[in-house]
């Protein structure tokens, strides 16, 4: 997930802008409790105030994240785009445009989250899960409103998660070559897939 953060003025909302920020470009273990004060100019009174522990402020991240997804991701990603597949492959765009202006060092923060914790407690996981299950459930909405244009044996929740797991994929070897050839590849596959999916739908619906 991509996001904008602004700069809230309220304390506890400059602490959660920093540890989206932080969490993202650092990673969770690699970010201290004194790097979230120095970003957010706050004391740790205030912090421990808010955030009894920096997991708290992970599991609020992870709220933010999974409440944000529309304002923060898909309505720019879809601003002034009615067409449901080309929403779909608007949003892998969008995931391309923050790789090319990073240079190749964007990683999507729920994503990298999932790799760095490798046995998150319960409530970490699950908010990770919340996560992308509404990452693929949006994609899916997309899907079922051209579900005309697929065959009738596609599974649409089936296919989200395959894009999902193809932006991913793509984001991670992106990162790890410094280059969006595996991205390009990645996404020119899916659209050569969309395309034959089309082209079977259109086979099914023509009379016998």
């Amino acid at each position: 997930m991509i996001t904008q953060v602004a700069a809230p003025d309220h304390t506890r909302d400059r602490l959660l802008a920093a540890g989206m920020q932080l969490f993202a470009a650092k990673g969770y273990q690699s970010t201290s409790v004194a790097d979230l004060l120095q970003y957010a100019n706050a004391h740790s009174g205030s912090f421990y105030h808010f955030f009894p522990t920096k997991q708290d402020l992970l599991l609020a991240v992870l709220q933010a994240y999974r409440d944000g997804i529309e304002s923060m991701l898909l309505a720019p990603a879809w601003d002034g785009i009615d067409d449901p597949i080309a929403k779909v492959f608007a949003l892998l765009a969008v995931y391309r445009g923050a790789l090319d202006g990073s240079g190749c060092l964007y990683g999507c923060p729920i994503g990298s989250l999932a790799l760095e914790i490798h046995e998150p407690d319960p409530p970490v996981r699950e908010l990770l899960s919340a996560n992308f299950s509404g990452w693929v459930r949006h994609i899916q909405s997309c899907l079922d409103a051209a579900r005309h244009r697929l065959p009738r044996a596609i599974d649409t929740h089936q296919l989200a998660v395959f894009v999902l797991t193809t932006m991913e994929g793509g984001v991670m070897q992106a990162r790890t070559h410094r280059s969006l050839a595996a991205f390009d590849a990645s996404v020119a596959s899916l659209q050569d897939y969309f395309s034959r999916l089309h082209a079977a739908a259109s086979e099914e619906s023509q009379p016998c």
